[in-house]
């Protein structure tokens, strides 16, 4: 028994005396020291901070193709949000932190079914490509929340034929402006081409209602028949109750109506604009712009 003992004190200081020794050992050889993978830097917020790899413009060709077919309805053309009610992605936290679809796909193929967001029947392959192509739109936001042409030259309006726009000025515009008369020169005083083509188009969307004195070309009259007298003056303001009318003097008057009565006629010298919005195409407004940027 004694002998027993004694053997098994020997067998378990042995054991020790090996373990200490594979730990002296381990601890006195070097172990090789890996680099560790730098970390992937995600950056939350309105802007994507980092830094991605440009994609494979065929990979993006095709995921934009596959978004127009399957995602557009919800998040819109512009990834801004469609008329089915899909989140803005320009603004999603999600897209703004994608590096390689390991975010977007997972959602695409129905990560988030109980947030509302169905899954949609794309492989792995055409996942990784409308990811890739809606990084590719992403990374063209400005700092900063800016819109995505910052940065980028605006297209010219000039696109148009001026010797179109010089025979449409003359069927169309003559019989009240001239190109020797109140439009000689306009191009000087309004040197930006865009800025004169918002300014002839968007003059018939504008009602010029006024209390001002001094009646201007473009005024707006007014003539409001009553059973005993006629008042004819500049239009002030006008609803299906009531009509005011500025008058030479620089009073105004009131009148309610009530139907068609008292007989209201209203004398909008740019009417003729107006009805012309119904008619013009893109190519009768950007000849147009054409010619007017040459009455210098």
């Amino acid at each position: 028994m004694q002998n027993r003992v004694l053997i098994a004190a020997a067998a378990l200081a042995g054991l020790a005396t090996g373990v200490t020794s594979r730990a002296a050992a381990q601890s006195s050889t070097p172990t090789p020291q890996s680099t560790p993978a730098p970390p992937v830097q995600r950056f939350g917020g309105f802007v994507p901070f980092h830094r991605r790899t440009p994609g494979d413009p065929v990979q993006i060709a095709r995921g934009k193709a596959l978004y127009g077919v399957n995602c557009a309805g919800c998040h819109g053309v512009d990834l801004r949000g469609g008329d089915l009610g899909g989140p803005n992605l320009l603004r999603s936290n999600v897209v703004l932190t994608d590096l390689n679809g390991e975010l977007i796909v997972p959602i695409i193929q129905g990560g988030r079914q109980d947030e509302g967001m169905p899954a949609i029947p794309l492989s792995q392959e055409d996942g990784l490509a409308v990811a890739a192509y809606v990084r590719s739109v992403v990374e063209t936001i400005g700092m900063q929340g800016r819109p995505p042409s910052v940065g980028k030259a605006a297209p010219s309006v000039l696109v148009g034929d001026a010797v179109a726009g010089q025979a449409y000025f003359a069927a169309k515009c003559a019989s009240c402006h001239s190109a020797t008369g109140d439009l000689q020169g306009i191009a000087s005083r309004i040197t930006d081409p865009k800025s004169l083509q918002t300014r002839w188009v968007a003059a018939a969307m504008r009602r010029r209602f006024t209390t001002s004195s001094t009646p201007g070309r473009r005024t707006i009259t007014v003539t409001v028949t009553l059973p005993a007298e006629r008042v004819e003056g500049r239009l002030v303001r006008i609803d299906d109750f009531l009509v005011t009318v500025g008058l030479d003097d620089g009073t105004v008057r009131t009148f309610r109506r009530e139907g068609d009565t008292p007989r209201v006629e209203i004398h909008d010298p740019i009417e003729a604009h107006r009805d012309l919005m119904a008619v013009y195409t893109d190519k009768d407004i950007h000849d147009v712009t054409a010619y007017l940027v040459t009455l210098k």
